[in-house]
């Protein structure tokens, strides 16, 4: 609770120096699942808040209704689903990124068999066929449903959101991934990172409970039951040291087990199917119930319901009003029969516990507690089977088990955020596929046979840390060649599970330019072809760049002093000097590619071991040991500097020489000179063929987006029409029965009145006739005609509503300008304040105001209600403002001027007689000025603040005692307040 308190305190502090409101500083996140989506906010002022959707909800659907003038989302769209299930797309999550030949394609068919799948040709994905000239991919709705999620975002925050973080399941493979981005993309919205949904339901945790976090490890397990998928994460807390911001808290991914259909959507769908075989043995219809769309429906909704009241219950009456053909549906489950419907599903609740257990290599002891998460982890049974699987004594629910995972991922968008400012909690996430790179290779045998060798190298090992970036070097090769990106070992993964994996093969590589590098850079040597590979924050692998690296050894000139480059000099002018040969210092080539990361920095390390081992210093006594890297580099600086004494010496003095020092002169001369090693990279051209799912097109993302932005468009010309239709509609009824009210029959004369009420009348018989399918622009011309007419009327009204108020407040306000006046008056004019001037300008505002209200009111009376007022609210509310503005100047005057001291003329002149007496005598004596009567009631004032030091403080205050974390608030301030701390 205090981390909480503290949370929200810095952000109050920092409100005042983030950007104006009407920038778009907001960020948002989406957990995607795949029955429901939860949407959250931070923006200045407001930490971390799930946004509510328009039916103050706070999770949405995820579902898209396509009518053929409108679409729907959400419970609208779930609510059109049980009239016209073929309309309504949900659950799109189990298709993307896959091929029309996926298992789980040919599931979603099954489950949802009145929709229309066909084939993309170009793609190898599947589309939806809503009519014969309307055609949606998968991503494309998401894309609409995504597009929707920022609606509700920004009617929440109240400004444009375009930045987000989008949750996506833990097992999504590269083509799952970039779907989802590609959807985003479609919809305009700008993704900061895809974030596992089992990384950010962690760092929830953890971001809430920093101050539980220590050196020592815990080790927490999640279990995650969601709609369509369960995931079990072992995650690793601790606290470890960084050089940017010293120790911090860090959460780290340690082994993922999942299971990709076992969810409660599963279960929904065995128990949609029993009540089905209830309603056909009941034989109140001929008709197999099975095959009417509609009453599937229907039944699936009843199920939804069902399955969360046997929750909480041993039984319940499931019925349905009008189930088909007119029939009503009633039967009794009992939670045994549910039970017994999944009881298969149950035995795979352990499945992913063992999974995760062993891909972080740990047993169940090593775990300190597991936290139960998503919504069919409710169920009783799916409680008791993983209870027992765990063996704890009981199953932690110490967190929000629907919206854990927003929640963290919208803390992860404000710490990528420009605008905000958070508290560092490192996040290490891992991958859950391996990934690796082949090659093949001719090799030669003993025997003189040559043979081509496949050679595998594990790019990304199997829970693998990222974001990470790592360099693969290519030895071997001279000239262009191809090598191929694929997942490595997926031995883990159950038979089924490869099967909806999809393609094992990720990215073909074709290289060009490489032979022609070798012949720019012959007298080089090679360094091997280099291949830079990101896995992003995303978790998406990325070949940043390929290069082919040489190297050439350079003479490296050794610093010489201003007196050795005499020497020199003097020493050439007489014949001397000599020509020494360059030594090459050649590298080894290793027989194997290999994979290391940051590759650069390994080898800029090793040429300077190298270095070293070649440039030892000496002494004045000889060669010693050698030094470490920062102190060799000083003890040649000091060898060069009194080398250079040394020669300046001899060049002065060359008959001093001795035969010993001659003979090591020339020893000195025979060493090889300092070398130094370049570096040369030249860029080669790369060209990727995707051999899992092919992304779309350029052009056909531009497609989609003018497909998305036309029914956008569409959606809001419908709502526009809605809308003023409704207000044209309000106007009639309102005006009519407004003409029958005593106010506005009091400001209307007859004639008047029949002309408002036949026009009322006409445009109501219109609206009958034509106005509901007319368009807005006619619509928003007759309401504004409607209007015009009955403006006058309004007016009257209007004004009539505001004299006793505005003429009231006129009124106090005379009465207190006079009274203050007539105060200020009697101030004697010695300790008076105000000038005349001053004065007599309030005086002329109180008479002139008081003489335009009185002939104005008078005025007015004498005029009919039915004609135009002459006294209007605006001309006395001006004349109240300006009367106001008079007193508060002259009260600004008195609040900081300065009081004048009592007699202060008179008490100089006393005291100069009386000084000037007291000198006259040997004794001087100091005469002190008498005192009046209220001397001491006279004290000077203290320098008023000026307006310059107004300015100077802060604008918004953090009250110490409510400061709870006094360190963030400091170094939120050392930042300039360039943003927010969470």
């Amino acid at each position: 609770m205090r981390e909480r308190l503290s949370l929200w305190a810095v952000f109050c502090l920092l409100v005042a120096f983030l950007p104006s409101q009407t920038e778009s500083v907001a960020v948002m996140s989406v957990d995607l699942g795949s029955e429901w989506m939860k949407i959250a906010i931070v923006k200045p002022g407001v930490p971390m808040e799930i946004a509510l959707n328009k039916e103050s909800r706070r999770k949405t659907p995820v579902a898209v209704c396509l009518k053929e003038n409108e679409r729907l989302f959400g419970d609208s769209a779930l609510g059109v689903a049980v009239k016209n299930p073929k309309v309504v797309y949900r659950f799109l999550q189990s298709i993307l990124g896959k091929t029309a030949d996926n298992p789980q394609v040919a599931q979603y068919q099954k489950h949802f068999p009145e929709h229309q799948m066909q084939r993309d040709e170009k793609r190898g994905t599947v589309f939806f066929k809503f009519s014969e000239e309307l055609q949606y991919t998968p991503e494309e709705l998401l894309g609409m449903i995504l597009n929707y999620s920022r609606g509700l975002a920004q009617d929440f925050a109240e400004q444009l959101i375009k930045d987000a973080v989008i949750t996506v399941p833990a097992y999504f493979n590269q083509a799952e991934r970039r779907a989802v981005l590609q959807a985003a993309h479609i919809a305009g919205l700008k993704v900061l990172q895809l974030i596992n949904d089992n990384t950010a339901v962690a760092l929830n945790y953890g971001v809430f409970r920093r101050k539980d976090i220590n050196s020592t490890a815990q080790n927490i397990m999640f279990y995650d039951m969601g709609s369509g998928s369960t995931t079990a994460t072992i995650v690793t807390y601790q606290t470890v040291k960084t050089k940017e911001s010293g120790t911090q808290p860090q959460l780290q991914i340690r082994g993922v087990g999942f299971d990709r259909t076992l969810g409660g959507f599963e279960m929904e769908l065995r128990l949609r199917d029993h009540l089905a075989k209830l309603f056909n043995e009941q034989k109140k219809s001929k008709k197999d119930v099975r095959e009417n769309l509609r009453a599937m429906a229907k039944l699936l909704k009843e199920a939804q319901r069902l399955k969360t009241v046997l929750s909480a219950n041993a039984e319940h009456m499931a019925q349905i009003e009008g189930l088909m053909d007119d029939i009503d549906f009633k039967a009794k489950v009992t939670r045994s029969e549910f039970e017994a419907l999944c009881e298969d599903l149950f035995d795979r609740v352990p499945g992913p516990v063992t999974e995760a257990l062993a891909a972080a290599e740990m047993s169940m002891d090593e775990i300190d507690q597991v936290i139960l998460v998503g919504g069919s982890t409710r169920v009783p049974r799916v409680q008791d089977v993983l209870l027992k699987a765990v063996g704890k004594e009981e199953l932690s629910k110490n967190i929000n088990a629907d919206e854990a995972a927003a929640m963290g991922a919208v803390y992860q968008a404000a710490a990528l955020s420009k605008a905000f400012k958070v508290k560092p909690f490192l996040v290490r996430d891992a991958a859950v596929f391996p990934i690796q790179v082949e090659f093949s290779r001719e090799t030669e045998e003993e025997d003189g046979v040559k043979t081509m060798k496949h050679n595998k190298r594990i790019l990304f090992q199997r829970m693998a840390p990222y974001p990470q970036r790592k360099v693969i070097t290519f030895n071997r090769y001279m000239d262009d060649f191809v090598f191929y990106i694929n997942y490595g070992d997926l031995g883990f993964l159950g038979e089924q599970d490869l099967k909806v994996f999809g393609s094992q093969n990720l990215t073909t590589v074709k290289l060009s330019g490489v032979g022609s590098s070798f012949k720019k850079h012959s007298d080089a040597e090679s360094k091997g072809i280099k291949a830079h590979f990101n896995m992003d924050e995303s978790g998406v692998l990325i070949l940043d760049r390929v290069e082919s690296v040489f190297e050439t050894i350079v003479e490296e000139k050794e610093e010489e002093s201003t007196l050795t480059k005499l020497g020199n000099t003097i020493s050439s002018l007489f014949g001397g000097g000599s020509s020494e040969p360059t030594a090459n210092v050649t590298e080894p080539v290793t027989d194997e590619e290999e994979v290391t990361p940051e590759a650069e920095k390994d080898q800029e390390r090793s040429e300077k071991r190298e270095k070293s081992a070649q440039e030892k210093p000496e002494t004045e006594e000889g060669k010693e040991g050698e030094p470490q890297a920062e102190e060799q580099k000083d003890n040649k600086e000091d060898k060069a500097e009194t080398q250079g004494e040394t020669d300046a010496e001899k060049a002065e003095k060359p008959e001093e020489k001795s035969d010993g020092e001659k003979a090591e002169e020339k020893e000195e001369d025979k060493k090889p000179k300092p070398q130094k090693k370049s570096k040369i990279s030249e860029d080669i051209t790369v060209e990727l063929e995707v051999n899992d799912v092919l992304d779309p097109s350029t052009e056909d993302i531009e497609v989609s987006k003018k497909k998305l932005q036309d029914l956008t468009d569409r959606d809001l010309e419908k709502q526009e029409r809605e809308k003023t239709l409704n207000s044209l509609e309000a106007f009639i009824f309102e005006t009519q029965d407004k003409l029958y009210q005593d106010e506005y029959l009091a400001v209307v004369t007859e004639e008047e009145k029949e002309q408002i009420t036949g026009k009322l009348s006409e445009a109501s018989n219109w609206m009958d006739e034509e106005g509901y399918a007319a368009g807005t622009k006619e619509l928003k011309e007759k309401l504004s005609e409607l209007k015009k007419l009955c403006k006058a009327m309004f007016f009257r009204v209007e004004e009539r509503k505001k004299w006793p108020d505005s003429l009231a407040a006129l009124d106090s306000m005379l009465n207190h300008s006079t009274i203050f006046l007539k105060s200020v008056r009697l101030i004697p004019e010695s300790d008076q304040i105000f000038t005349e001037v001053e004065l007599k300008t309030l005086e002329r505002v109180i008479n002139e105001t008081m003489t335009w209200k009185n002939e104005t009111v008078a005025e007015q009376d004498k005029l009919s209600p039915t004609e135009k007022p002459v006294l209007l609210s605006k001309d006395i509310e001006a004349k109240r403002s300006l009367l106001d503005r008079e007193v508060n100047y002259l009260l600004n005057k008195a609040k900081f001027v300065k009081p004048k001291p009592k007699d202060k003329a008179k008490d100089k002149n006393t005291t100069s007689t009386e000084n000037s007496k007291a000198n006259s005598t040997e004794d001087a004596e100091k005469v002190i000025p008498p005192k009046s009567d209220d001397a001491e009631e006279v004290k000077p004032a203290e320098e008023p603040p000026t307006a310059e030091k107004k300015d100077e403080e802060p604008i918004l205050e953090l009250n110490p005692a409510e400061n709870t974390d006094t360190e963030s608030t400091d170094s939120s301030k050392s930042e300039n307040h360039k943003g927010d701390e969470l």
